[in-house]
């Protein structure tokens, strides 16, 4: 099984929602997702939290973690949103990095529209990958 990190600043807003849309979309016996940042938030944001309920995620109990360098060693993929040169570099570690908006502080119409980018983002990430529930 592949694990894909998404990683982002805080952990509580872009990467948090990656994870959750992921894990929701492909196989679980074939990939996984996790979250990581590198300054971890206190909680996930709220105004994301409310986003994610709409379509049926709840984030309400997760809680941001520090990416550490082990955490990325492990992985098939690390997907960067906003971390820049704080992020690890782990040698031959495939890395692509999503410029993204934070949602952080955002109106809820701004979030929803962060929200279904990532998901378009993740759904090709699925298929390009050949990690769809479903698929042989």
């Amino acid at each position: 099984m592949k694990t894909v990190v998404f990683a982002c600043i805080h952990n509580a807003g872009r990467s948090q929602m990656a994870a959750a849309l992921f894990n929701a979309l492909a196989d679980p016996g074939r990939a996984r997702a996790v979250s990581a940042g590198t300054q971890p938030a206190d909680h996930v944001h709220p105004e994301v939290v409310a986003a994610m309920r709409e379509m049926g995620i709840d984030l309400s109990r997760a809680a941001p973690r520090l990416l550490t360098e082990d955490l990325a060693r492990d992985a098939a993929l690390l997907v960067t949103m906003g971390c820049g040169e704080a992020c690890p570099v782990v040698p031959g570690l495939r890395r692509v990095d999503w410029s993204l908006a934070d949602p952080k502080g955002q109106p809820l119409e701004h979030v929803r529209a962060i929200r279904d980018d990532i998901r378009r983002r993740v759904e090709r990430l699925i298929m390009e990958q050949r990690w769809r529930r479903g698929e042989s």
